[in-house]
């Protein structure tokens, strides 16, 4: 019993959060699980979901948990992800807010989409195959590494969400900053895509902000379907990419001294907010 103890204790840290289905694997019954907790060392959270001592859980701990106890092909996506990689110099417009993506439409068990003070946001309607790994990264969120997607993804997760779950400004300010992404990573990206707005609003903003990775994108490879798309209510139609856009977003070049000056007063905050998260 001693070696099984010691062996939970290097594995876990306080706050991990612990499966009955991965200690069964790995030599420890319920029974045993149950003497723990009875000892102090585990916290029983509900059937099958334990807690180590010592730390209130928080999200981190549930995604972790998620994808390196269930193995489940979860990873964090758009905006959470650019935020760990410091790519989003705008704090998130919820806190408790934790964008997902979701493959293989995998059913995320109960206890983690009801896992306290954390909205679950899934990004779905991606339209996209199953993507080698080049396009996942690993971060060190709170002291655990936790997969995520790069950031040629995060901003297509992003855009996949606009309007209903950001708004277009919000997603332009964003894009503006990601102007060292990897253009063969972006134009197979687009390639493989079947969302013809999501394609299109990605290469409008790509070429609205004059990014330099993206004169090195072969836009000729990617299929932008036909006909018009509406993505802002009332907004003006931009023929090159048949999308309606916000007016001020009709010419080149606007909005980069209002960036700028809110990325300087935000810095600090944002830095401080995501620590807290």
């Amino acid at each position: 019993m001693a070696s099984k103890i010691n062996w939970l204790l290097q594995n876990t840290s306080p706050g991990s959060l612990v499966l009955q289905s991965w200690l069964t694997r790995n030599n420890i019954s319920p029974s045993l699980a149950f003497k723990y907790a009875q000892n102090g060392w585990l916290i029983k959270l509900r059937a099958g979901v334990y807690a180590r001592a010592g730390r209130e859980p928080d999200w981190s701990d549930a995604l972790w948990c998620l994808q390196n106890q269930l193995e489940a092909p979860v990873h964090l996506a758009g905006l959470s992800s650019l935020s760990w990689q410091g790519r989003s110099h705008y704090l998130q417009l919820k806190q408790s807010q934790c964008w997902l993506s979701v493959e293989n439409k995998a059913i995320l068990p109960k206890w983690f989409k009801e896992f306290p003070d954390v909205e679950w946001l899934v990004v779905s309607a991606l339209k996209l195959p199953e993507l080698d790994e080049k396009y996942r990264t690993e971060l060190e969120v709170k002291g655990k590494r936790i997969t995520a997607s790069t950031p040629e993804l995060a901003a297509y997760e992003l855009l996949s969400a606009v309007p209903q779950e950001i708004s277009f400004e919000h997603a332009a300010e964003l894009f503006q900053g990601l102007v060292n992404l990897n253009p063969r990573k972006v134009e197979k990206l687009l390639t493989l895509s079947q969302s013809v707005q999501t394609k299109r609003l990605y290469l409008f903003f790509a070429s609205f902000y004059e990014h330099a990775w993206f004169k090195r994108v072969d836009t000729s490879k990617i299929n932008l379907g036909s006909g018009n798309r509406q993505i802002v209510v009332n907004g003006k139609l931009n023929t090159q990419y048949q999308i309606t856009v916000p007016e001020n977003f009709t010419r080149k070049g606007i909005n980069h001294g209002y960036a700028r000056d809110m990325r300087n007063n935000l810095a600090e905050e944002f830095s401080l907010a995501r620590r807290s998260l």
